[in-house]
């Protein structure tokens, strides 16, 4: 996992460097990275408590390894997650994605990661997943991305609207210990007011 952030921040300096000097254009810094397709039944995003106090954030766990379960998923409306990789050492078993090193935005060939910030948000009986513009400015779209379909306490699992995906940062031929929520365009995206 250490050598992929590595070559993922490398692979960043070169493109920093290079836009500074005028050697790429937008364009060619847009296509760095690919997105690529993962095995989505090793994953689970889930809504997951801060502390005691009533938010949550976003976290993405994956199952790496069949050696043992990362989590268990009990049924429901909402569907409670149990993250077991919090009970052993799960190196090499399972990955955790647990804030914005780990999983951005992107939609099609852009990285929406600097301008928009994924937020878990409770409202109407309901825990959605919100992106929404780090600008701050009036009359720029979030977009509702994941929905828990009910409220409760506790790890909730989170499924993506139509049209949202998880893939995986990839440069060259390598995948990196990133995962972006993607989607191919904004086009028919559940828009919301706003979340601040």
């Amino acid at each position: 996992m250490f050598s992929t952030r590595l070559s993922a921040r490398a692979a960043a300096a070169v493109v920093m460097g290079l836009s500074a000097t005028g050697a790429l254009a937008p364009a060619a810094e847009a296509s760095v990275f690919t997105a690529q397709p993962v095995i989505e039944q090793n994953f689970v995003m889930v809504a997951a408590p801060i502390g005691s106090s009533a938010r949550s954030q976003l976290n993405i766990y994956e199952q790496v390894s069949q050696k043992r379960p990362c989590f268990t998923q009990h049924a429901g409306s909402p569907t409670v997650v149990n993250p077991l990789l919090s009970e052993f050492d799960f190196s090499g078993i399972c990955s955790r994605y647990i804030d914005s090193n780990g999983y951005s935005l992107r939609i099609g060939s852009e990285d929406k990661g600097t301008s928009y910030r994924l937020s878990v948000v409770k409202e109407a009986g309901d825990v959605k997943l919100m992106a929404v513009s780090s600008s701050g400015r009036e009359g720029e779209a979030s977009y509702v991305v994941a929905r828990a379909g009910g409220d409760g306490a506790g790890f909730l699992k989170l499924t993506f609207e139509p049209g949202w995906e998880l893939r995986r940062r990839q440069y060259g031929s390598r995948g990196l210990g990133h995962l972006y929520l993607y989607r191919e365009s904004a086009d028919q995206a559940v828009a919301s007011a706003g979340v601040n």
